[in-house]
């Protein structure tokens, strides 16, 4: 069992380190399409969204409290407020939703 851990390590971080270098080593040149420079400024976003996003209504109580949530931070977002702002403030509308649903419970 401990040599599988071990090799599943490995291969995670060969995998991560080759994902890491293959773009230094394949694009030598200054990428200069507007097409492929917006597509790789654009992907860690989208790949972090979809990596949340699904995890954000299942993270809490109920349904409705998460949508509080993303409904505040949506706002927040699209006002251009702070990260710090949005996530903290998506927190307490989610809490606020699930004391009023399922009272304090401690």
């Amino acid at each position: 069992m401990r040599s599988y851990v071990l090799l599943y390590i490995l291969l995670m971080a060969l995998v991560t380190y080759l994902i890491r270098m293959l773009p230094f080593t394949l694009f030598r040149k200054k990428i200069t399409s507007p097409f492929w420079r917006s597509f790789f400024y654009y992907v860690p976003y989208a790949v972090l969204a979809a990596m949340t996003f699904p995890a954000v209504f299942s993270s809490t109580g109920s349904a409705l409290s998460a949508l509080a949530g993303v409904a505040v931070a949506a706002v927040l977002a699209l006002c251009k407020k702070s990260l710090t702002t949005v996530a903290l403030s998506a927190c307490a509308a989610a809490f606020v939703v699930e004391v009023l649903q399922f009272g304090f419970v401690m």
